[in-house]
């Protein structure tokens, strides 16, 4: 399977630099079931082209089919598996232009933010029900003219017709971190057998890779729904926080009881819900979201009468305005205003206005932290804010292995500046827990293998005053 990126924009050579791959050289990335190469075609000021090619081991597929009933006998050996665009050229895209899909270009950062005309040629995707109407609908609504060629089945026997398979040619304008998160996500789409296990992190990644463009898509329904395999519980739960982004809930004193944000299934969203019953078994009043992002967790906190004064902290003041957003902060009632404050401030800073609080919640927040600084965030929190209660949870860096488009070496995000396994975990937050006069229990999250243990992992630090 064959995917050409090609632009125009002056001096096109520009690609190379976004893309973290050097036009005169000929780089390859291992894959579960292969190798993907990446090349230059053409490279000049006036055209530049990128090629990623699949070369899929037939025989590695066949070993790893296990015994999943084909629909005939030779299914694992006849089939269109290596030479399709599918899930693999998606996780391909995925490891190769990583860095470019994550908007990141460390030597020309301008670049970007600029929009480019681009043309894609992949050779050749299926559509095995919808046809060519489907990629239309697919690409169209985003922007792209679509030409598309469909291939027969053998030109000897007419009788035979058509094929599901078409070469697919879009062109349109826009930056490359969208074109390659339209692709990432719009490619498995069209492709009905995935190779890879889909789950909840399924779900974590179309959300995520379909910020910003997946909400506003008239095939939202039909682009979930078959990007998660039709799985129904996965598929709603993605559905709901997709259509909660929509028309967000107004929160008011008529419908604080509502939990529905609480009841998604996303890895995300049950470490949320786990993080909340927590601070509602501590009897806090008072609770402070340090890392507090876009608000998600605010929201939640809100709804619940129990939590009558809530600070959002956060480092970044646009993640700040999307949790003023999410919350619809300027139009609160009065009596919910005053229960909700969001701040600017650092988390390895003593800060005096994070004194006073009962419980703190710290979400998916220390492995951004470089681990010289986990020192100064420990006596931030622990020393000088010292809330009764510090409901904390991270990543669990054995767990990695179950995702597809992770490497060996790789975190499951680019700003992570570390992961940690349960046993380093335990050892830093014990150590923690003893240096502060704090108690500490541990909690899995998500999903647990009997070996790998959970995707998160969760410290629950209690004060002890009687050692104070």
């Amino acid at each position: 399977m064959l995917l050409k990126i090609t632009t125009t924009h002056q001096p096109a050579s520009d690609l190379s630099f976004l893309l973290h791959k050097h036009p005169g050289k000929l780089q390859s990335v291992a894959l579960s079931n292969g190798v993907a190469h990446i090349f230059y075609p053409e490279v000049s000021d006036e055209k530049c082209t990128a090629a990623l090619l699949l070369d899929i081991d037939p025989v590695g597929l066949v070993r790893r089919a296990g015994n999943s009933g084909p629909d005939f006998a030779l299914a694992h050996y006849v089939n269109d598996r290596p030479y399709v665009a599918s899930s693999f050229l998606s996780t391909a895209i995925a490891k190769a232009f990583s860095t470019a899909m994550n908007g990141k270009c460390n030597n020309r950062p301008e670049l970007v933010g600029i929009v480019m005309p681009f043309e894609v040629h992949i050779a050749v995707v299926p559509s095995p029900s919808g046809g060519a109407m489907l990629i239309r609908k697919l690409f169209e609504p985003l922007g792209y003219t679509v030409t598309l060629k469909q291939h027969t089945l053998d030109s000897k026997f007419e009788v035979w017709r058509d094929s599901k398979y078409f070469t697919l040619t879009l062109a349109g304008s826009m930056r490359l971190k969208e074109l390659l998160t339209h692709l990432y996500v719009l490619i498995p789409v069209l492709d009905n057998e995935k190779h890879y296990w889909v789950s909840e992190h399924e779900v974590e990644k179309l959300l995520e890779k379909g910020e910003g463009w997946l909400k506003d898509h008239p095939e939202k329904e039909q682009i979930t729904r078959r990007y998660l395999k039709g799985i129904g519980a996965l598929t709603r739960s993605a559905l709901g926080v997709l259509l909660e982004e929509d028309t967000p809930a107004k929160a008011t004193d008529e419908n604080i009881a509502d939990e529905a944000t609480m009841q998604r299934e996303t890895l995300h969203y049950k470490r949320l819900r786990e993080v909340m019953q927590e601070l509602i078994r501590s009897g806090a009043h008072s609770v402070v979201d340090l890392g507090c992002g876009d608000g998600k967790l605010l929201k939640m906190l809100l709804k619940e009468k129990q939590f009558e004064n809530i600070l959002g902290v956060d480092v970044s003041y646009r993640e700040l305005e999307k949790a003023m957003d999410r919350l619809d902060y300027h139009t609160l009632p009065p009596r919910q205003k005053e229960r909700i404050k969001l701040t600017q401030g650092a988390l390895t800073y003593r800060d005096d206005r994070l004194k006073g609080f009962d419980a703190a919640a710290i979400v998916e927040v220390i492995e951004h932290l470089d681990t010289d600084r986990l020192e100064a965030f420990e006596r931030s929190v622990f020393e000088f804010a010292k809330p009764g209660v510090v409901v904390l949870t991270t990543p669990n860096q054995e767990y990695n292995k179950f995702f597809e488009t992770m490497g060996k070496d790789t975190m499951r995000h680019t700003d992570h500046r570390f992961e940690w396994t349960r046993i380093e975990f335990e050892t830093w937050a014990n150590g923690v827990a003893d240096r502060n006069f704090y108690r500490v229990t541990f909690k899995a999250i998500g999903e647990e293998d009997e070996q790998a243990g959970a995707p998160s992992q969760m410290a629950v630090f209690t004060k002890n005053n009687d050692k104070q």
